[in-house]
């Protein structure tokens, strides 16, 4: 996130009483992890970092049937980690989405996009229809949708997320 929202970053290590050396060293754990030859699945990392999640329950997206399993966050309490995993385990995708019962925002134009208020799911159901894109790394993601600005003129944009969480939108 540091890549797109610098200056959040640094608030955020502030109000988690963290300082960059940490966030480096802790960036370099979770790498080695990753790449490790004698490495753990993905699920078996999260809960050695994260603990148990908070909930595990059953999801079905299209034909798929998995699980969805949910960590909170200390930084976004209104938040939770998502990992989805397929039968057998393997995950398949890892976001941040709203936690259940938590009132999401309300995102009606343009200007009430800004960094770090919105999931993917809450931009794609506020201006549907959206097209899902690749994003530049595999916690990356870009939505294409139209929307209006506060005037009423319809706009194209492309927004960009990491870890599920809106990024910015490039210049329009």
């Amino acid at each position: 996130m540091a890549d797109f929202q610098p200056e959040k970053v640094l608030d955020a290590l502030r109000d988690l009483d963290a300082d960059r050396a940490e966030m480096r060293e802790a960036n370099r754990r979770w790498q080695a992890m990753l790449r490790s030859p004698r490495g753990r699945g993905a699920v078996a990392r999260y809960r050695s970092v994260l603990g148990e999640p908070e909930t595990v329950e059953p999801r079905r997206v299209g034909d798929l049937d998995c699980r969805a399993l949910r960590w909170p966050v200390p930084l976004w309490p209104d938040l939770r980690l998502e990992v989805l995993t397929a039968p057998g385990g393997a995950v398949w995708n890892e976001w941040l989405v709203r936690a259940p019962g938590a009132a999401g925002p309300d995102p009606r134009t343009v200007e009430d996009l800004a960094p770090w208020s919105c999931t993917v799911d809450e931009v794609a159901r506020a201006f549907a229809p959206a097209r899902p894109m690749e994003g530049s790394a595999p916690t990356r993601w870009r939505l294409a949708f139209t929307a209006p600005d506060r005037r009423g003129e319809l706009h194209r944009v492309i927004a960009e997320f990491t870890w599920g969480l809106l990024q910015r939108l490039p210049e329009r």
